[in-house]
C-alpha cells in the first residue's frame, strides 16, 4: 500500500506547480517505523521529515537513502541532537531558536539549512513568525546568523475556513516567497501542504509538500 500511495502522489506532482517548479515530496514519518519509511524511500521518496527529536534520533541509523528534514516544533534544549544530522530544519519559528542554532552550529563548524516558519493563519495554537514580521525576520536572520542558511518558508494552513479562504492564504505566502527570492537566490523552498490540503497548496504555488497519512495511512498512536 505504501509503495502504491507514493507512486500515485509522485505521478500527480510530476508536472510541477503552476509556477513551473518541481515539487518536492517530503514523507512525514511521525509514528512510522523504519521499515515503513524505507518502503516509501524504495518507492521513490527522496526526503523524509520527523516531528519529534526523539523519533528523529531513534530512527536515524535505520533509515537509508533519503534527505532528513525536521518539521516539528523544536525546543531549544533539543537543538544539540540535530546538529550535523539534518538536511533541512523547516520550523525555525523564533529568534530564540535561531540564537541556539547559531551557537550550536558555529561550535560544530556546520551550517544549518532552515526554513522560516510563518504563522499564516494567525493561530494562537501554532508557532511561527507573523506574516507581517516574517520578511524582516528572514532578512535579519539571513544577514546576522552566519551558520544559518535560510532556504525559504514553511507554513501550515488552518483546519477551519473555506477553500477560497485557504487559497487566499497560499497566495499570500507565495507573494512573500517571491519577494524574498527576488533578493535572495538561496530562497528556493515554499513548504506548504499536508495530506488534507496539499493539492490546494500546490495550485497556489507551493513547491514542497509534507505528507503522512496520504502515504502511510492513518496513524496508530501507542496506548
Amino acid at each position: 500500500m505504501i509503495a502504491e500511495n507514493v507512486r500515485s502522489v509522485l505521478q500527480k506532482i510530476a508536472e510541477g506547480n503552476p509556477c513551473g517548479e518541481k515539487i518536492t515530496l517530503v514523507a512525514a514519518t511521525k509514528t512510522r517505523t523504519a521499515d515503513e519509511i524505507n518502503e516509501a524511500v524504495a518507492a521513490g521518496v527522496t526526503d523524509v521529515g520527523e516531528n519529534k527529536v526523539q523519533e528523529f534520533t531513534q530512527k536515524f541509523d535505520f533509515v537509508h537513502g533519503a534527505r532528513r528534514h525536521f518539521i516539528g516544533h523544536l525546543q531549544t534544549n533539543k537543538v544539540k541532537y540535530l546538529i550535523g544530522k539534518t538536511d533541512l530544519i523547516q520550523s525555525l519559528d523564533r529568534f530564540e531558536l535561531a540564537d541556539e542554532l547559531q551557537k550550536r552550529a558555529e561550535k560544530a563548524e556546520w551550517a544549518a539549512d532552515c526554513l522560516l516558519e510563518v504563522n499564516i493563519g494567525s493561530e494562537l495554537s501554532k508557532s511561527g513568525f507573523s506574516y507581517e514580521e516574517a520578511g524582516e525576520a528572514y532578512k535579519k536572520i539571513g544577514a546576522g546568523y552566519k551558520n544559518i542558511r535560510l532556504r525559504g518558508l514553511m507554513a501550515m494552513l488552518p483546519l477551519a475556513g473555506s477553500d477560497e479562504e485557504k487559497a487566499a492564504l497560499v497566495r499570500k505566502m507565495r507573494a512573500l516567497f517571491d519577494a524574498l527570492r527576488a533578493e535572495d537566490a538561496g530562497c528556493v523552498h515554499l513548504s506548504m501542504g499536508m495530506s488534507g490540503d496539499w493539492q490546494l497548496c500546490v495550485a497556489g504555488g507551493s513547491n514542497m509538500i509534507r505528507l503522512g497519512t496520504s502515504l502511510f495511512g492513518e496513524r496508530h498512536y501507542p496506548a
